[in-house]
């Protein structure tokens, strides 16, 4: 197994960029290159969905972007200790009737020594909104701070 930096345990610079990557990544909206980040046998629960494994990860992943249009995410690291990391976050997209929606969460993630994450566990309710309330357009823009996401 390949490892992925950083590894834990955590120190604030490694929690970060951990934030960072994935963030980064979901902003791609590409299943396989996200599913990476896990372990073959990583246990998620999203909302009320409960996954076992990359391949598992890979399916849900290509369902929700199917659905979940123009999809841009920020991550904001929440806490880490030892092996585990936590955040909050907010992403918008649109479904295909043209609704806007904000999605407001936490997650708690766990990793292995390698730094793949073996364990994730996200909640996360979704608001209603115009499209003149986005605040949130694709990738984060190259400069732009990492540490705060927008106020609620």
């Amino acid at each position: 197994m390949t490892p992925r930096p950083p590894l834990p345990p955590f120190d604030r610079e490694g929690a970060l960029k951990k934030v960072r990557a994935a963030e980064d990544a979901w902003n791609t909206r590409d299943p396989e290159h996200v599913a990476l980040a896990y372990t073959e046998d990583s246990v998620w629960r999203n909302r009320d969905t409960f996954l076992t494994g990359r391949a598992e990860i890979t399916a849900f992943l290509r369902e929700k972007w199917s659905r979940e249009l123009d999809y841009a995410l920020r991550k904001e690291l929440w806490s880490f200790q030892d092996d585990r990391i936590a955040v909050r976050f907010q992403y918008e997209f649109h479904d295909a009737a043209g609704q806007w929606w904000r999605g407001y969460g936490n997650e708690l993630w766990e990793f292995t020594a390698e730094g793949l994450m073996r364990r994730r566990e996200a909640s996360v309710n979704d608001v209603r909104i115009g499209a003149a309330e986005r605040r949130i357009v694709g990738p984060r823009p190259a400069g732009e701070t990492r540490d705060r996401m927008p106020v609620w």
